[in-house]
This record gives structure tokens, sequence and C-alpha cells, in this order.
């Protein structure tokens, strides 16, 4: 793969550029701001960039609108998004415009090497990345009337990966299940939560991500 890496921290930047060289990773480019980061983009046309939500000037949200930017003018590079803090609306609104090739992770979690090189392979291979705290927080809101209550502690472990853009397969992996029994939970999750599952992983996340959100 071959990745431009933007975040206008100099130690983070090169920390991340390190652990994808340590990979065998091609770092093509770096950027210190959300503007530079487009010009490289623009020259090098990557596979994927790994951007910070906040960019100078003003630290809010440059990094994630270079991301949309990215995401409008080149659908095939795939975007990772970072950030120190949850900011949950930021991304999901990511995800709901280019759902596909989108990932979005604390910056906490990406300084362990495989997990970014994974991210960053799957974001290549066209699904979609949300940071498990998030999944956790939407999972976990107290509601006066739980729709969630119908879904056994299995289902429960399979909602919470779906939502964090893992395919069947990978969750079988990760339960040490068969693949089959991962269908027959998807369907029983979809049918008891009224939901499309949809042909597309990345539906099935936005799916997920919509009904978890939109019901306090």
């Amino acid at each position: 793969m071959r990745i431009v890496v933007a975040d206008d921290d100099l130690l983070t930047r090169q920390g991340i550029v390190h652990l994808l060289q340590e990979s065998d990773v091609e770092v093509v480019g770096e950027a210190d701001d959300a503007e530079s980061l487009l010009a490289r983009v623009r020259l090098t046309r990557p596979d994927a960039v790994v951007v910070d939500i906040r960019m100078p000037p003003t630290h809010t949200d440059e990094g994630l609108a270079a991301a949309r930017t990215i995401r409008e003018e080149h659908p095939d590079v795939g975007v990772l998004v970072l950030s120190h803090y949850i900011e949950a609306s930021y991304a999901l609104r990511l995800l709901e415009e280019h759902p596909e090739r989108v990932g979005y992770l604390l910056k906490e979690r990406v300084f362990d090497g495989v997990v970014l090189v994974d991210a960053l392979r799957r974001i290549h291979d066209a699904e979609t990345v949300v940071d498990p705290t998030i999944v956790s927080r939407l999972l976990g809101r107290r509601r006066r009337v739980d729709p969630l209550a119908e879904l056994t502690d299995r289902e429960r472990e399979t909602l919470a990966l779906l939502a964090e853009g893992l395919s069947n397969k990978a969750i079988a992996g990760r339960l040490f299940v068969a693949e089959r029994t991962v269908e027959a939970h998807v369907t029983q999750i979809f049918s008891k939560l009224d939901l499309d599952a949809g042909p597309d992983s990345h539906r099935r996340v936005l799916a997920v991500l919509a009904y978890l959100r939109s019901n306090p």
C-alpha cells in the first residue's frame, strides 16, 4: 500500500510513519495541515491517507473536511481518520456520506502497528472501520425501552463486531465459531431489529450505527 500521513504534531506523525515503514507499508507523503494533505494526495494518488480530525489553522475539523474532499475527488483513495477524543458525530457524518474505504479510530489505538495496518488494509479493500470504543458507547447507552433486550448475549457480541465493520468471516474468527453460525446470528439480529441487511458490508455497518444512534 502507498500511504500519505497527515498530522500537525511532528512526533505523532513520525511515529505513525515509523510503524507503517516497519510493516513494509510505503509512505509516499507527509503533511502538517489540510491544504498540504490535499496537495500530496493530488500529486501522489496514494491508496489511503491517515489524517487527524483536528488540523491547523483552527484545530477543529479541518482534517475531517479534507477527508471529505479526498473521498469526493478521489473515490479510490481510502481515508483513516484519527482523533484523541471520541468525536462520534464527526466520524458518523463522514461514514454516512462516504461509507466505502473510510475508517475512524482513536489515536491511542493506532500506535499498535498491527491495528493500524489491519485498519488500512481493510479500508483498502473497500471496507468500513469503526473504533470499538464508539460502538461500545452506543451499545451501552441507557434507554427507557431497550430494543436490544431481545438479543442474546452472543447476538449482542456479534452486533458490536458488525458495527466495527468486521465481515462474517472475521467475526467467526473473533468469536471462535463457524462462519455459518455468524450468518445465522446476523440474520436473527437484523430480523429482531427490523433492519435491512443489504448485500454490502459497509451498508450493514451504516444500518447498525444508524439504529444504535437513533434509539435513545
